[in-house]
């Protein structure tokens, strides 16, 4: 279970992953010791799965974003692991998640421009075998983007 001064710990390091321990602990209120602890402690208990930086997806080249809406034919044990080995590959496919509703996955994806999302469709997505259709989203603007969990 997360205590509180995880959740403090957790909440500040969402905000600020490159704080030193000091830091850390001076803005959650805790000796350096235990801080470091805790952080360790957190990392181990696979609460904390590693520190990446946050880049600006148009500043960084990747000028178009798409929500894939995927549906597969058959549900066969075989398609679905296909499906899912092929597209955890892909390094356009930011997210993937198996969903209720019309869809049985839907995609984020990030390109270039719209000629590498039109290769990505023609040379990966519709030769997985087992698709029924794969219908796309082309995002117009991020109004909220966030990775930070509601602490």
């Amino acid at each position: 279970m997360i205590e509180d001064q995880d959740v403090r710990i957790l909440a500040h390091l969402q905000k600020d992953g490159r704080a030193t321990n000091q830091q850390l602990a001076d803005e959650v209120g805790m000796s350096t010791s235990a801080c470091w602890r805790r952080v360790r402690a957190l990392e181990e208990a696979g609460i904390i799965q590693g520190y990446a930086a946050l880049i600006a997806r148009e500043q960084a080249g990747f000028a178009m974003s798409a929500i894939l809406h995927v549906s597969l034919e058959r549900h066969d044990a075989k398609f679905v692991d296909e499906f899912v080995a092929q597209v955890t590959k892909r390094r356009e496919v930011l997210e993937c998640f198996a969903t209720t509703g019309d869809a049985d996955y839907h995609l984020r994806v990030v390109v270039q421009d719209m000629a590498a999302y039109n290769r990505f469709l023609d040379e990966f997505m519709f030769r997985i075998p087992g698709i029924r259709y794969v219908r796309s989203n082309v995002v117009l603007k991020e109004i909220k983007w966030s990775v930070a969990l509601p602490f």
